[in-house]
């Protein structure tokens, strides 16, 4: 059963595995550690503490941030993907990132676990006071696409090779 559940150091070993089937393009911005950073132990401890701390509407962000819940998309004991939810927008969200930005491992893609952590999302921005949130996606990326349109995403516009589709909460 597809869950989103906090970044924990003991999802170690199954996080490591996932970022090594993304191979050179995992996912950025989606909880991922920064390019060129070892998948140890260490390494995932110092992410994680981050990642807790961004989530923390009372912690002071740089200025080019803002507060976000990171996600880990696991299925029964294994890490299968990464979700981050955006409490709000800046201008860089507004134009390419969105509220919610989330990424699948190759091999669990096309079975549903997309769109079921995208409906967990979607409660759970309901629940932050949001009325509707942004996702974009790739011009080519058929699947996102078609993930956010059965969530009830509603085309907006195309800017910078992003589609960019507003979905209400409720």
């Amino acid at each position: 059963m597809t869950e989103l559940v906090r970044p924990d150091v003991r999802w170690f070993d199954s996080w490591a595995a996932t970022l090594r089937e993304f191979g050179p393009d995992y996912p950025h911005g989606s909880g991922c550690p920064p390019e060129g950073q070892p998948l140890d132990r260490a390494s995932c401890a110092r992410l994680v503490d981050d990642l807790v701390r961004y989530g923390d509407p009372t912690a002071v962000l740089p200025a080019d941030r803002v507060h976000c819940d990171h996600f880990w998309i696991t299925d029964e004991a294994e890490v299968i993907g990464f979700l981050a939810l955006r409490h709000r927008l800046n201008d860089h969200l507004l134009q390419e990132g969105g509220h919610i930005g989330y990424s699948v491992r190759p091999s669990r893609r096309r079975a549903g676990h997309a769109s079921r952590a995208l409906a967990l999302a979607l409660a759970r921005a309901a629940h932050l006071g949001l009325d509707r949130v942004l996702l974009t996606c790739d011009e080519d990326n058929l699947g996102s696409r078609l993930v956010i349109e059965k969530a009830g995403g509603v085309l907006e516009d195309i800017r910078l090779g992003k589609r960019r589709y507003w979905i209400p909460t409720a």
